[in-house]
């Protein structure tokens, strides 16, 4: 027997939404999103339920449907206005605001990766496959994001000091 769609769904939820919400700045957005792809998960169940990372293809479809509803350069431009201007904020569960903010500064494919990894708990792999990249192109990215992070931590620290 496969994997229950009902018990995946009520899993991944709130894990595509938080994650989608923190791209796009916009927690409705990111609703509409992951019901379009979960829509789909489910039309293309038995395929979808069998794969690897079932989770993985649908966060795939809904990052693929907002890159078509805003175009890449539009999207990336209204997050970073959003998130630091302050006039929204994502809230995620047992994440710092104040981390998620600068992870909002880092690259596109750096913030990606960190709100793959950590925003929704995926593996590398499962980043990879959800990326159509390596494994190891997704470690390096996470190596560098973390570096930027740290070294933009630091600089914080400096400046309360």
């Amino acid at each position: 027997m496969g994997l229950d769609f009902d018990e995946w769904y009520r899993a991944e939820w709130p894990r595509l939404v938080a994650s989608l919400a923190m791209m796009c700045g916009d927690r409705e957005q990111a609703r509409e999103l992951a019901a379009e792809a979960f829509a789909r998960a489910l039309a293309r169940w038995p395929r979808v339920g069998a794969m690897e990372s079932p989770g993985g293809w649908t966060y795939k479809v809904a990052v693929n449907l907002l890159r078509r509803r805003h175009g890449r350069a539009k999207t990336e431009q209204e997050v970073l206005l959003r998130m630091r201007s302050g006039t929204e904020s994502v809230v995620l569960p047992d994440h710092s605001t104040e981390l998620w903010s600068l992870v909002a500064t880092l690259p596109r494919r750096e913030r990606v990766a960190v709100g793959l990894r950590y925003g929704r708990g995926l593996s590398e792999p499962e980043i990879a496959a959800a990326l159509g990249v390596a494994t190891g192109t997704v470690s390096a990215t996470l190596n560098h994001a973390r570096k930027r992070l740290q070294a933009a931590l630091s600089d914080a620290n400096e400046e309360i000091a």
